[in-house]
This record gives structure tokens, C-alpha cells and sequence, in this order.
């Protein structure tokens, strides 16, 4: 792409229609920028426009995707092509820093963030002027570009928090503290130097105080001023200093302590203080948790004094939360279900009790206790007026009882003194047994809350009891509520028993199974919760736990459930609500078909429809969900492959369609589910997609990324085609994984070679190999492997043999991995001729000697150290465009069977059946080659096989 007029215009109008909110506008223009992108200059002409554009809305969009570009094709893969040319990856480090310092905010967040990326991947070593150009900015004097190299520095550094401990990693945070630490701390001192000089000039103090240059300068009720912001950063680094420099800040800490006491006695309960007061908290939480400054607050007055102007004030529910609460549902939920309150008075006042608690839970709990029942005393006095006393004293309750908790079990150990059930009798199911559906609807949230967090503590009777008046809440007018009843449930639902089943049985639950699922669905349609993620996650829950019982109302459902698929894939914004969807489709599916497989015809029909117009319209997010609800239908069918999917077969081979990386996982399982139900039918009516088939395989090997994919597929080509649909093939094959093999002996390929250890005893054993109806071993065989590889190269069979299967076969996990590698490796030994009769016999007892260490050694998982320094999104497993359905999921498959159920007693027999054939023989390689250990292990072989060498 040339960088002239024309081709900024071009690009600055299809941007601007991937704002519109017509998807008939937006798709195809992000289809053409998709197109695109590979093109050399696309990201210069986006720089470009983002610094050029008269049109702000377009230079925040061209900001936007540039860093999304960056995001996706900066890392470079091994073995997969460079998607960002060598010119444009120079002209985009040269003059990225220089533009991020001289944008505007909102382009400027977005360019610090494209730096962090290639930060990541290219500092230091092949960026190695980074720091320095970003240290000389320091110089100057504009806080503007201070605080744009300060954010950019953060987001570059933050990583180091997290990383495993390496030789490279302390090399990197050298370079780093060598080049950043001193410039930085001289604009520190500098600053507080400026800040010393204007004391008395205001507008001068806004700036030097601004830790960002977008700060709102003047506070109000709502807004944290830069004053409050400061403060709070002040408790924020005390804490921390207090935590990682304990000695060093010893001396200090009383006078911390008393500071920020008296901030936060004199701070008002205005929003604008929320931050401040938080941290304030959260300092003295870090601080009393600590062993030698208990003595700061053992007093029985300062305990009081602690309860009474601190936790019970900032537990207190707001006005601003009230408005929270009704009007902006979504982010009420967001902070107080998933965690992300930690800024909030609440969450640091209940840290604050837990932290007393460690040194001093019975007083207290004495003390706090008083204030509860004064609380609860109030309440009862006028409920209308004080109900915020009681949801107070809710919130003390379950923040003194608290002392650990999980996302799955919630409150795992709770403190003895209060008693959860009584506080539950009394004071909890009332508000769950309130028939006025408008009347406190903070306390019935509240309420429903205890339950959710204390379910493993509270008696089975009291978890059944509370059930009908969850599915009850479901009908809540309160968004807070009825998703708080949905999230109870669902929570409950994943309790286990004494023996792992389900603590709630569907049994127990089929008095209110109609009633639960009408109300859920019901739940969908209240305003605010079409997309409501835990009530769609309660729905995929309750029809795992409600499993058979769920039949009867399945037609019903599944046109509900199809409906809200085919609204969501108009314009798919919620990823967990989409996900639950998806996996509510494949237990309907599952659960019906189980009791009738033939049902699946029903579901095809009503989920092809939609599916065809995802497929149709690209819905990229959808795409690899369909493909898993398409393998699980298929592996349903118990006939021959139907019409619909083999009309369907020619379009998955499609190139375009194995770009994606997300698309790749669900499209090798659809394929293999092709293989598995229709392998004949392929190999008759679509012989000539096999070299297609073959050439996807071509391309996932080829992969670092993929290749262990690609194997996945080999397999079941090799286990389910029949041979002579791919015999002429079968060299070529092999020529292919050799040379991959030789040209990426990585440790990330280390899985793919124990993948190859499992398609090569697949070649060797097939099912028809070992099935009772085919006792010879006419498919492919020891015998028929060897030619195979000694014909690529001379010798390569005893290579293979000696330099991967024999030193990595400890590497193989899994029961049926090694089974399947055990077989293999037994047919090597005692079918083919060529391990007894030529050069390759000296590698027979080693393979003997590693096929006992297979059985009887733990499995080898190391992995050089060099692999710890790598981000999650590097490993194979982590796609993120790909999301496993569980409920989608496919059993282990055993190619094998029944025909061999101990790999054991197989070498016992195989080795008598050798030696009967060349008496001597073995017993001679025995006695004069394998260690004692193993030779023990294999005489317990022969004697659990009743059999003897001769």
C-alpha cells in the first residue's frame, strides 16, 4: 500500500463504517481492514492518520487499531511467516515514542500500550534505545510528556511482577534499574523540590501534584481532587513500604500510623474521598496483620475506638451506593460479586476486621458483636426508616466470620464465635421469605448473599430450605436481586457431597423444577438482563445438575435458547453470556440424546438455520463454537454421515478458515469427527479431498503453535480411512514430520514429539490391526514402518528409534497415550524381523530397557529452565480466540479397546511368543543387556502372565 491521499481517504472511510452500528455497513468494512493489514505500510498509514486525521473520531479509532494490529501480528512465530515486515517494524520504532508523547489522551493510552506490546517482545535486545529516548524526555520541563513516558515506563515494567525467576529476567531488570532508577528518582526529587518552591502558588501545585496530565484539576462531591488523589498514592506507598521494607521503615511507621488515623477520622463520606479512604484502610489492614505491631493496637480502647470511627462508618451504605444500586445495576454487581470493589470502603473495612481478627478475634468479635445487635435493635424499631442499619450489620457480620474464602466453595473457614445458623434463623430468611417483591430490595440481595457466601457453612436443611425462595427472588423486579438469586443458585448447584455427587439432587430439586426454569428464562426477559451472564450460567447449571428431568421441557427450551442465539450473534458483546449459551445448547443435546440419539435429527434442525447464518455472515466469535456443538451432534449420529455434512465437508478444507487461530482447535475435532462417522463415505465420494485433508495436516505441523493439532488429525486419518485410500501417501507423510523434526528441535516441540511417539504406534497398531475381527496385521505393522523409514533414508528407522522414541518416551502422560505408546513400542520388539536380525538388534534391549521405564517410573516433565520466561499466551494450550466448551467435550478415545487391557501382560506373552520362535535369543539379550531392576520388574511380567521364555 502506497502512503499517498488516496489510500489515508480510502482507509479513513471503511473506519469510519466499522463504527456503524448496522452490521450490513460494519462487517464488510472490518472484513476489508482484515484484508488488508497484511499489507507493507498498513500500520504507517494508520500512525498517519491517528497523528494527521482533522477528525478526532478517526484518529482514536486508527489509534485503536493500531494497537490491536500490534497486539495480533508483532510476536513473531517460529516456522510461521513474519506478518509485520522488517521495514515497517523500524519505521514504526522509530517514530512511535516521539508520537505517543505528542497526542492527545485518549491516543496516547493507546500508543503507550503498542509500545508495552513491542516492549515485550523486542526490549531490550532489539530495541535497545528505548530507555534512553524515553529517559531524555525527562528533561523536558513538560509534565505532558513526563507522565506519558511515566505511564508507558509502567506498563512496560509491570511485567516483571509476575515473571518466573531467570538468569535473562535479572540481566533485563539490571539494564533497566541501571538506566531508569537515578533518572527517576531525580524528577522525584526535583518535583518535590518545585513543590517546596510554589507552596503558595495553586495553579502551580496542580500541575507538579498531577500524577496524570488528564486529572480532573478541581474537586468535587463526585470527582477525587489532585490533592486526595496524592494522599491516597502517600497511603498507598506507605503500605507498601510497610510491607516490602519492614525493618527499613520501622522507625517510621507510629507516625504513618498516627497521619493517616486523623485522615481518616476527619474524612467525610463524600465519593470524592472513596480512594482515599480505601487505601487510609487498607495501610492500617497491612499494618495490624503484622506480628511486631500488634502492640499498636492490642488496647481494648483503640479497638473500640477502631470499630466506632472507621469500620462501622465506612460499612455503611450510601446514598451513592443506593443510586448504585438502582440505577447502575451492572457495575454494583460487577464490584461486589467479582472482586472488583477492592477500592471501596467496604472491601477495605472488612479487610481491616479480618486483619484484627488474626491477633485479637475474641475481643473482636465481643466488641463488634455489641454494635451489631445495637444495629439489628435499630432496625426493629422502625425497618422502614433504619433498614440500612441492618444491611450494616449484614455486611459486619459476614466480614467478622470471614478468615478464608474461595470463588468455588465461598467461606472455607469461618470464625467459631459467631454463630452463621442462628444469625441465619433470625435474621437472614426473613428478608429470603418476604412476599413484597418491592420492599427492601438491598436487604433481600443482602440476604441472598449470607446464603451464597456461607453455603459451606450452613447445614444442608437451611441450603434446601433457602432454595424455593432463590427461584422465587428469580422474579425480582431488582436487577441486584433476581442476579443474585441466579448466581445463588448456581453456586449451590456446583456443592458436592460425601461421595462427589451433587450435595442438591435433582430428586430434591423436582418439586421446583418447572418453577426454576420458567423463572429463569423468565429472567432473560426483565429489563436490564437480556444478557445477564449468571443468570445464563445458573441455566447451563441447572440443566447439568437437573440432568433426564430436564427432557420433557427440552423443546421448549431449545427454541428459547436458539431464539437468544440468534439475537446475541447479531451483535455478540457479552463473551461469558455468549459461552454459557453455547454450553446450554450441548447439555440439551447431550442429556436428550442419551436417553434417544435419535433426537439429534430434531436439534439439527433447529440449530442449522442459525448456524448457517453465522457461518454465512462470519460471525468470528460464534465460528468456533459451532464447530464444537457440529463435532458433538455428529458423534451422536450411529448411522453413516448424513447429506447435510458431507455437503459441508469441501467448505472446512478452505484455507481462509484455518487462518485463525481459533478456528483451528474446534475445526480439527469437527474434522475428526468427519473421520470417525464417515471416514468410507469420504474415501469413496471425496477421494479427491484427502490431499486436501493432507494439506491442512501440512500446515498445522508447520506450526509451533499447531502442530500438535496437526498430529491429532494424522491420527485419526491413519486410525479411520481405510489403506488403501492413503497408501501412496503414507511416505510423503513421514517425509514431512522428519523434516519438521529436524528444522524445529525446540522445546515447545517437545509434546509434539511424544505426539509423534503416538502417531507412529498408531501407523504400527491400528484398530484393525488388533480387533477380533482382523487378527493379521495386514494394515500397516512393525514390519511395513520399518520399510517405510529405511526408504526415506537408509537407516532412519534405527534413528528414530534411538534419538526420540528411546530417550523421550518418559515424556508421554496420559493412560491411554501410554498404552497406545506401549503397544507400539511391543510390536517393534517382537514383530519386527529387523530388530533381531540386522544392525538395529543393538537398539532392542534399550527399547526394552525404556518400555519398562514407561510402566514403572514416574513420567518426565521437566522443561529447561529458558521455558519459564514466556507469557501464558505463548504456550500451545492458550488460543485466545478459542474457548472450550466443557460440555462439548470428548471423551478420551481409545483406539485400542478391550483388546488390550494390560500392556504389561501383552510384553509377557509377545516376548514368550519371540522366544518360542528364536529360542535362546531373547533370554541371551536379556541376561547380557537390561539391568537388574528391569529385569525384575519384567520376571513379575511373566509370572502375572503365566508364561516363561524359552
Amino acid at each position: 500500500m502506497e502512503l499517498n491521499d488516496g489510500n489515508l481517504q480510502t482507509l479513513t472511510e471503511f473506519m469510519r463504517k466499522t463504527l456503524d452500528p448496522d452490521q450490513s455497513v460494519r462487517r464488510p468494512a472490518e472484513k476489508f481492514l482484515e484484508s488488508v493489514e497484511g499489507n507493507q505500510n498498513y500500520p504507517i498509514l494508520l500512525l498517519t492518520l491517528l497523528e494527521k486525521s482533522q477528525d478526532n473520531v478517526i484518529r482514536v479509532c486508527a489509534a485503536v487499531t493500531f494497537k490491536n494490529y500490534i497486539k495480533r501480528n508483532w510476536r513473531i512465530i517460529e516456522d510461521e511467516p513474519n506478518k509485520i515486515s522488517d521495514p515497517d517494524r523500524t519505521t514504526i520504532k522509530a517514530n512511535i515514542v516521539h508520537l505517543m508523547l505528542s497526542s492527545p489522551e485518549q491516543i496516547q493510552k493507546q500508543l503507550s500500550d503498542a509500545i508495552s506490546i513491542i516492549g515485550r517482545e523486542d526490549f531490550p535486545m532489539k530495541w535497545p534505545d528505548l530507555l534512553t529516548e524515553m529517559v531524555t524526555r525527562f528533561q523536558s520541563g513538560d509534565f505532558h510528556i513526563i507522565n506519558g513516558v511515566l505511564r508507558t515506563a509502567h506498563s512496560l515494567f509491570k511485567r516483571y511482577r509476575h515473571e518466573f525467576k531467570s538468569n535473562e529476567l535479572w540481566l533485563e531488570i539490571k539494564l533497566v534499574l541501571d538506566t531508569f532508577a537515578s533518572p527517576l528518582t531525580e524528577l522525584f526529587k526535583a518535583t518535590i523540590e518545585l513543590c517546596q518552591t510554589h507552596a503558595t502558588d495553586i495553579n502551580a501545585l496542580k500541575i507538579l501534584f498531577s500524577l496524570n496530565f488528564q486529572v480532573c484539576l478541581l474537586s468535587d462531591e463526585e470527582e477525587a481532587g489532585l490533592l486526595e488523589l496524592l494522599k491516597s498514592q502517600i497511603c498507598d506507598n506507605a503500605a507498601l513500604y510497610a510491607q516490602k521494607y519492614d525493618e527499613e521503615f520501622q522507625p517510621y511507621l507510629p507516625r504513618f500510623v498516627t497521619a493517616i488515623w486523623n485522615l481518616l477520622v476527619s474524612a467525610g463520606q463524600e465519593v470524592k474521598y472513596d480512594l482515599l479512604v480505601s487505601n487510609a484502610i487498607q495501610f492500617l489492614a497491612s499494618v495490624c496483620e503484622r506480628p511486631h505491631y500488634k502492640h499498636l493496637f492490642e488496647d481494648q480502647n483503640t479497638l473500640t475506638s477502631i470499630c466506632e470511627k472507621v469500620i462501622v462508618p465506612n460499612m455503611e451504605f450510601r446514598s451513592a451506593d443506593e443510586e448504585a444500586f438502582e440505577d447502575n445495576s451492572e457495575e454494583y454487581i460487577r464490584r461486589d460479586l467479582e472482586g472488583s470493589d477492592i477500592d471501596t470502603r467496604r472491601r477495605a473495612a472488612c479487610d481491616l476486621v479480618r486483619g484484627l481478627c488474626k491477633f485479637f478475634e475474641g475481643p473482636v468479635t465481643a466488641i463488634f458483636s455489641g454494635y451489631v445487635n445495637s444495629m439489628l435493635g435499630e432496625y426493629a424499631k422502625n425497618p422502614v426508616v433504619n433498614w440500612k442499619h441492618k444491611d450494616a450489620a449484614i455486611y459486619l457480620v459476614t466480614s467478622l466470620a470471614s478468615k478464608a474464602q474461595t470463588a468455588k466453595h465461598g467461606i472455607t473457614q469461618a470464625n467459631e464465635l459467631v454463630n452463621l445458623t442462628e444469625f441465619f434463623v433470625n435474621h437472614i430468611l426473613t428478608d429470603l421469605n418476604s412476599q413484597n417483591v418491592n420492599e427492601f430490595p438491598v436487604l433481600k440481595a443482602d440476604a441472598i448473599k449470607y446464603v451464597m457466601i456461607f453455603r459451606s457453612q450452613l447445614p444442608k436443611e437451611q441450603l434446601l430450605q433457602a432454595v424455593p425462595l432463590l427461584v422465587a427472588h428469580l422474579q425480582a423486579e431488582s436487577t441486584v436481586e433476581h442476579t443474585y438469586a441466579a448466581h445463588a443458585l448456581e453456586r449451590l448447584f456446583t456443592m458436592r457431597g460425601p461421595n462427589n455427587s451433587t450435595l442438591i439432587t435433582p430428586t430434591e430439586m423436582a418439586p421446583f423444577t418447572e418453577q426454576l426454569l420458567n423463572n429463569l428464562f423468565k429472567a432473560l426477559a426483565l429489563p436490564g438482563s437480556s444478557e445477564n451472564e449468571y443468570i445464563m450460567k445458573a441455566i447451563m447449571r441447572s440443566f447439568s445438575l437437573l440432568q433426564e428431568t430436564i427432557v420433557p421441557y427440552i423443546p421448549t427450551l431449545i427454541g428459547q435458547l436458539t431464539h437468544k442465539l440468534l439475537l446475541v450473534s447479531k451483535n455478540p458483546s457479552k463473551p461469558h453470556f455468549n459461552h454459557y449459551l453455547f454450553e446450554s445448547l450441548c447439555l440439551s443435546i447431550r442429556i436428550t440424546c442419551k436417553a434417544n440419539p435419535t433426537t439429534v435429527g430434531s436439534f439439527e434442525e433447529a440449530l442449522f438455520p442459525v448456524f448457517t447464518e453465522i457461518l454465512q455472515n462470519d460471525v468470528q466469535e460464534f465460528v468456533p463454537y459451532v464447530f464444537q456443538v457440529m463435532s458433538l451432534l455428529l458423534e451422536i449420529h450411529t448411522s453413516s454421515i448424513p447429506n447435510s455434512y458431507m455437503a459441508l465437508f469441501p467448505h472446512l478444507l478452505q484455507p481462509v478458515l484455518w487462518e485463525r487461530t481459533g478456528n483451528i482447535p474446534p475445526l480439527v475435532r469437527l474434522l475428526q469427527a468427519y473421520l470417525e462417522k464417515g471416514a468410507a463415505t469420504i474415501a469413496s465420494s471425496a477421494a479427491d479431498k484427502i490431499p486436501g485433508l493432507l494439506g491442512v495436516f501440512q500446515k498445522l505441523i508447520a506450526s509451533k503453535a499447531n502442530d500438535h493439532q496437526g498430529f491429532y488429525l494424522m491420527n485419526s486419518i491413519i486410525e479411520h480411512m481405510p489403506t488403501e485410500s492413503i497408501v501412496q501417501y503414507r511416505k510423503q507423510i513421514f517425509i514431512l514430520l522428519f523434516q519438521r523434526l529436524q528444522s524445529s528441535k525446540t522445546t515447545k516441540f517437545i509434546k509434539s514429539e511424544y505426539s509423534f511417539k503416538l502417531m507412529l504406534t498408531l501407523f504400527i497398531l491400528n484398530v484393525a490391526l488388533i480387533s477380533p475381527q482382523c487378527c493379521t496385521f495386514s494394515k500397516y505393522g512393525a514390519i511395513a514402518l520399518q520399510e517405510i523409514f529405511d526408504s526415506i533414508q537408509p537407516k532412519m528407522f534405527g534413528m528414530v528409534l534411538e534419538k526420540i522414541v528411546i530417550p523421550e518416551v518418559q515424556k508421554v502422560s496420559g493412560p491411554v497415550e501410554k498404552k497406545i505408546c506401549a503397544v507400539g513400542i511391543i510390536k517393534i520388539l517382537t514383530e519386527c524381523p529387523a530388530m533381531m536380525d540386522t544392525e538395529y538388534t543393538k537398539l532392542w534391549t534399550p527399547l526394552l530397557q525404556a518400555l519398562i521405564g514407561l510402566f514403572e517410573l514416574p513420567e518426565d516433565d521437566s522443561i529447561p529452565d529458558d521455558e519459564h520466561f514466556i507469557d501464558i499466551e505463548d504456550t500451545a494450550s492458550y488460543q485466545t480466540a478459542f474457548s472450550q466448551l466443557a460440555f462439548a467435550g470428548k471423551k478420551e478415545h481409545d483406539p485400542i479397546g478391550a483388546a488390550v487391557s494390560n500392556p504389561k501382560i501383552l510384553l509377557a506373552q509377545s516376548l514368550h511368543k519371540l522366544s518360542t520362535a528364536c529360542p535362546g535369543r531373547v533370554l541371551s539379550m536379556l541376561s547380557t543387556s537390561l539391568n537388574a531392576e528391569a529385569l525384575q520388574y519384567l520376571q513379575g511380567y511373566l509370572l502375572a502372565a503365566s508364561v516363561q521364555l524359552v
